[in-house]
């Protein structure tokens, strides 16, 4: 193994969001991936809020 082959990410990134195309949908189908998306950000934001919390407490204990 080269040493450069160490210095390489372990993990592989994510590849980048692609929209779905709006124009082959329907109106229902429209709609309900506007719910879905929704339900997507309030997953996400659930997420950042559980981070940041976890954080504050770290500091916190941290601060002592």
């Amino acid at each position: 193994m080269a040493l450069d082959e160490d210095l390489e990410p372990q993990h592989q990134p994510k590849p980048a969001y692609t929209p779905a195309r709006l124009d082959t949908l329907s109106i229902a189908e429209v709609e309900a991936y506007i719910a879905h998306c929704e339900s997507e950000i309030g997953r996400a934001r659930a997420e950042i809020d559980s981070r940041q919390s976890h954080r504050g407490a770290a500091e916190a204990l941290f601060r002592k």
